[in-house]
């Protein structure tokens, strides 16, 4: 049976949702209204239209919304406050009696950063205000368009620190630490380390921290496990003298939905159910379990450093789309003519119009109203949203024209990697301490667990790789130049960092430097074997002279 078509509004707010052509066989138009997001189905049978509210779903932190809540802009969310807060207490140290006070005081500290820790998560995982763009003209042409920049930000500066394992490396010229060091290296690839430091990595520049956080395993190969905690979930708390953290906690779920605190002091751990303490017990970790990774000291997020300049780029493609759209869909224009709703777009379908003139003392006409957005100049602009950003981020330019003649040095240069390198290496120290405070713990476990490695604290650091293969020639070219002018191997093997581990990279190729090059000790033990040589020599011929004086007398 052959219908009319039939246009579908909203129920609500009488906005055109979209059209049923009357032919297709279906009995039921399901649409969706941009201005009160709602669903709107139309029966075709029935012609009845109703109204339902598009669906809840769980988000991986436990909450229910919204399929996607980030409409409005970050600022509006900060009121232009960027960076996370960090939770203080001036007590000493954590006990029994005043564990819940102290989370008391500082749980507002963290129900504070919650909300912009989600809207960085779910803005890195392409939930951006331009997915809920508005147009007040021409609104049936309203394209949005994402181009998902945050989560280019986030992938490389990942990669930059992450993208090498970071390993632990002996301090120490000594052969039994060198051994325990890289048992400690293999305990943390059995425990996938990596892959949790390119998680923990991704929380960590999209909102600004991140947290890693060591399980005790009583039978297994490994005595424990690293797993990445939530941030929206799991906070520290630092004392305000020391800036050393005092305490960390996790609000956790029971398995009947119940909500309670699990909390770790350096020697205690405590669950708290309705603000009041139900289990007290000290532990072994040899410190706090739970370690935070910033991503820098105010806890800045790579994205929210740009992300008016990636809102703008999201808005500047979209308007592109529209002007494309707009000028392939330009308004019809009548003049001296009439013609309903229903009967143009009937005449839409057929793709053709016939009219008659209103007035026959005028001319009737139909014609297209056209108006053409500049696209190279939009595509100029937008180029510099995009350099601004990578600049203020020390990115380098993806495109570098290379001519001939240009080293590789130069290259990177000057399309920014030495200075993207430098950033980087600017986190470093943040992430070795962290490092250091996981080790200490890490070390701890397996001392209790009967796997004693006996190396301290001070017995290793902590390597992070950027790039270490990058300009290869090069720093090899200034190993063999620092070797063949005497300096001394172990120092140009730290100098040239074509090495993590400087000290073992020496120790395995001391007998072929031994073999190939000499050393300021060497040329010293020559220089005293000739000296001696010639002072025996000197002292037999003063012998041989005394001798010949003593006969001629």
């Amino acid at each position: 049976m052959k219908h009319e078509p039939k246009i579908i509004y909203c129920p609500i707010c009488k906005r055109r949702t979209g059209m049923w052509d009357g032919k297709s066989t279906t009995n039921i138009i399901v649409t969706r209204c941009e201005k009160c997001w709602k669903r709107v189905i139309y029966y075709t049978d029935s012609e009845e239209i109703k109204v339902a509210p598009v669906p809840n779903r769980s988000t991986s932190s436990g909450m229910r919304g919204f399929y996607m809540r980030n409409k409005m802009q970050f600022h509006e969310l900060t009121g232009g406050e960027y960076g996370r807060k960090i939770a203080y207490t001036d007590v000493e140290k954590i006990t029994v009696d005043n564990v819940v006070k102290v989370i008391g005081d500082c749980i507002g500290v963290f129900n504070y950063n919650k909300p912009i820790i989600r809207y960085l998560w779910r803005y890195y995982k392409g939930d951006q205000p331009i997915k809920y763009r508005k147009k007040d003209i021409r609104d049936d042409i309203c394209n949005r368009i994402e181009e998902n920049h945050a989560y280019e930000i986030v992938q490389f500066k990942v990669g930059q620190t992450y993208g090498e394992p970071i390993q632990f490396i002996s301090r120490k010229d000594d052969e039994k630490i060198n051994r325990a060091v890289d048992e400690l290296n293999d305990y943390l690839v059995d425990a996938n380390k990596q892959d949790k430091d390119i998680k923990g990595g991704e929380w960590q520049s999209a909102t600004g921290t991140s947290f890693k956080a060591i399980q005790r395993i009583m039978d297994g190969d490994i005595p424990f496990r690293i797993v990445v905690p939530s941030p929206l979930n799991t906070f520290v708390i630092y004392n305000r003298n020391t800036e050393e953290p005092i305490l960390a906690v996790q609000e956790l779920k029971d398995e009947d939905g119940e909500y309670y605190k699990i909390a770790f002091s350096d020697t205690m751990s405590f669950k708290i159910v309705n603000s009041k303490v139900t289990e007290a017990k000290l532990h072994t970790y040899g410190g706090i379990p739970i370690v935070e990774y910033p991503n820098n000291h105010e806890r800045l997020s790579d994205i929210e450093l740009v992300i008016d300049l990636l809102d703008a780029i999201n808005n500047m493609q979209s308007n592109r789309m529209d002007g494309v759209e707009q000028f392939i869909q330009s308004w019809i224009k009548f003049v001296n003519c009439e013609v309903d709703e229903v009967a143009f777009e009937k005449m839409k379908l057929a793709g053709a119009l016939v009219v008659k003139s209103i007035n026959k003392d005028y001319k009737s006409d139909v014609d297209v109203m056209t108006e053409e957005l500049d696209q190279t100049q939009c595509q100029v602009a937008k180029d510099d949203l995009l350099d601004n950003a990578q600049a203020v981020l020390a990115m380098p330019a993806r495109e570098s024209q290379n001519s001939g003649g240009d080293t590789q040095g130069a290259v990177s240069l000057r399309a920014g990697w030495d200075f993207s390198k430098t950033r980087a290496k600017q986190k470093d120290p943040i992430v070795k301490t962290a490092e250091k405070r996981l080790a200490k713990v890490i070390l701890n476990t397996l001392r209790v667990s009967g796997h004693d490695l006996k190396i301290g604290y001070r017995d290793f650091d902590v390597q992070i790789s950027h790039s270490p293969l990058d300009n290869l020639y090069t720093k090899t070219q200034a190993l063999m130049q620092m070797l063949k002018a005497g300096v001394h191997p172990l120092i140009a093997v730290k100098t040239c960092g074509l090495w993590g581990e400087s000290e073992k990279t020496f120790i395995m190729s001391k007998p072929y430097f031994d073999a190939l090059y000499k050393t300021i000790d060497d040329v010293k033990a020559e220089e005293e074997k000739d000296q001696t040589i010639l002072n025996q020599q000197e002292n037999k011929n003063n012998s041989s002279g005394s001798k010949q004086t003593i006969d001629d007398e």
